[in-house]
């Protein structure tokens, strides 16, 4: 069984992330690629198609969520990914057991006495109406229930009902309250309940493979997919990691040679890339804890420079000024201190325009 060492492993995640050149693709056709973005803030996600697409400007991708081609729903781990409207009809139920799991977790004392299937049935009727953000479903639900916790029967909500945060929330340029709505009345279609967990696999592998079992079930947030794997097997390529662990593939997925060069790119806040394995070597080969995160709760965005981790690095925009941070891990070569300025010039170019830009390089935190 052959071996992949590590560099193999990220020139292969990078490829299939677009991220070693960037795709002619279309919006829609990277997000079924990369089975969507987590896109858990309201703007930066932008960022990651900006660092993936040849040519990309956001008010396609925005006109893409007011015209409902694509969503933003809580999906993988419980957390909003942008998807197309057609992958969230699938992936919803598939994740509903995940959703349900991280929800109720912290919810269900709230719930005590309550019939959940007319607790949704009542939300469903009043999200027909309207969108309405968790706390005014919470208020209007605890108007027929008022002895249960509102924000409890909103997350309940959450858990058992495929909700989408309707536009403007997410539209760049724009803002607007976190809003929700059923899917089947956002898109006036229904579900899709006979989707499979072959399927699920086969696109996390499109999108981040090779990798094992456990890191599929780290991305999606679901356990025991070990029998699903294992009926795809015949299917799949089987290769080893350094460490010996058994890696699955697609055989025909892009696997390029480990020295391919890697260019510098920007990884934003919430990045699926940083979010998918369950073992990150392949990508980071430094402790972010040392570096002075993992304690905060502060989520920091990454820089990848030859293919792995370097960096965080943080815009501040005061006034007219737009002032991007780069905090390296390592002292950087000439040369790559040099690509970093290029790619954030461009990067400011993109997520600050109209603004006076600067590029600091901050020295590493001691770890």
């Amino acid at each position: 069984m052959t071996t992949l060492s590590s560099r193999a492993l990220n020139r292969a995640t990078l490829d299939r992330q677009l991220l070693l050149r960037r795709s002619e693709l279309t919006v829609p056709q990277a997000l079924e690629h990369l089975a969507g973005l987590q896109a858990q803030s309201t703007h930066s996600w932008y960022l990651g198609l900006w660092s993936r697409l040849a040519d990309y400007t956001p008010q396609g991708t925005a006109q893409l969520l007011r015209e409902r081609g694509a969503v933003r729903m809580a999906l993988m781990r419980s957390t909003i990914h942008l998807v197309t409207a057609e992958d969230c009809l699938w992936l919803r139920p598939l994740v509903e057991p995940v959703i349900e799991r991280m929800t109720m977790s912290n919810f269900r004392r709230g719930l005590t006495g309550l019939d959940r299937a007319e607790l949704v049935a009542a939300a469903r009727e009043l999200l027909a109406d309207r969108p309405m953000t968790f706390s005014e479903l919470g208020r209007a639900l605890a108007g027929r229930w008022p002895d249960n916790d509102p924000a409890s029967m909103a997350q309940a909500i959450r858990a058992s009902v495929p909700l989408v945060q309707v536009p403007p929330r997410g539209l760049w340029g724009e803002s607007g309250p976190a809003a929700h709505q059923a899917v089947e009345t956002w898109l006036g279609r229904p579900v899709e309940a006979g989707a499979s967990l072959e399927r699920l696999v086969l696109r996390y592998l499109t999108a981040f493979g090779p990798a094992t079992v456990r890191d599929v079930q780290h991305w999606c947030g679901l356990t025991r997919l070990t029998e699903i794997v294992e009926r795809l097997r015949p299917r799949l390529a089987v290769f080893r990691d350094e460490q010996g662990r058994e890696l699955f593939d697609l055989p025909d997925a892009p696997r390029p040679d480990p020295d391919t060069p890697a260019p510098v790119r920007f990884v934003y806040d919430y990045d699926n890339l940083l979010r998918s394995h369950a073992d990150l070597s392949r990508l980071v080969t430094v402790n972010v804890a040392d570096q002075g995160f993992g304690m905060s709760g502060e989520e920091p965005s990454m820089l990848l420079v030859d293919g792995l981790v370097a960096a965080t690095w943080r815009v501040v925009r005061q006034r007219g000024t737009a002032t991007l941070t780069v905090r390296p891990f390592r002292k950087l070569t000439g040369a790559e201190e040099e690509a970093v300025t290029a790619e954030g010039a461009a990067m400011l170019a993109f997520s600050a325009a109209g603004k006076t830009h600067d590029i600091v390089f901050a020295a590493p935190q001691p770890g």
